[in-house]
């Protein structure tokens, strides 16, 4: 059941059935309306109808967050609805291809996503945030974005710019009021795309950390006062070597 219920929105720019979802979850169970985009918005029809069982109010749309037009409409429309309080960058496009075997079309379309889509969803979301002077801007990043590795040159270099236009924010936009911050995951998360990934390379998949963990360290971000934000977050099991 939704408690504490806000005059505030949420918005998570790629709310797959993961992460997003989780994340999705979490912020309406804390009051927020939470406004959901991802390419395909119908997709998450059951988990609207699921927040609005629970008591919460959740809106979901289309997107496709390389569109500048669509992410400023999007913002927009969850501005309308109530002051934007939130906004969480959760775009993956983690793809693997040996350095040769990656193609122009797929090292762009895969910036696109994970570092272009983030600064447009960054900046819109500060310009309605700035007059209010508060506001929090969360950014979804991963081991990539601090190491690159074997097959990963796109979603490395895609990983690593998303993690500097998130500092450059923080930087930019924390005198001013607004909390901007990098969740860096560092491990597997429990979807059905990595259990088959690992099911393929002989191994059994554990140690994977559950989408629910992600949710709630960003709800822990959330609460933290003005006087001790963290800026980099990173997450892993207890058991992950690093």
């Amino acid at each position: 059941m939704a408690s504490n219920q806000r005059h505030a929105t949420a918005a998570i720019i790629g709310a797959g059935d993961y992460i997003g979802a989780a994340i999705a979850r979490r912020f309406a169970a804390g009051g927020f309306i939470v406004v959901m985009g991802r390419r395909n918005g119908d997709k998450l029809a059951p988990l609207v109808e699921e927040i609005a069982a629970s008591g919460g109010r959740a809106i979901a749309r289309s997107l496709d967050a390389r569109d500048e037009e669509q992410v400023a409409a999007f913002l927009a429309e969850a501005e309308a609805l109530a002051p934007l309080e939130l906004c969480i960058f959760n775009v993956g496009a983690n793809v693997q291809f040996p350095l040769i075997d990656t193609t122009a079309r797929v090292f762009r379309k895969v910036w696109e996503m994970a570092c272009f889509a983030g600064f447009l969803a960054g900046r819109e979301a500060a310009r309605l945030m700035l007059p209010r002077g508060r506001g929090a801007i969360f950014f979804t990043g991963a081991t990539a974005g601090l190491r690159g590795g074997t097959g990963y040159a796109a979603f490395a270099s895609a990983k690593f710019g998303l993690r500097a236009v998130a500092q450059a924010a923080a930087r930019e936009l924390g005198p001013q009021g607004i909390h901007v911050a990098h969740l860096v995951i560092d491990s597997g998360v429990d979807t059905a795309w990595v259990r088959e990934r690992v099911a393929q390379g002989g191994r059994k998949p554990t140690g994977l950390m559950r989408p629910e963990a992600v949710a709630d360290a960003y709800w822990a971000l959330y609460q933290q006062p003005s006087d001790a934000w963290t800026f980099e977050l990173d997450i892993r099991p207890f058991a992950e070597p690093w």
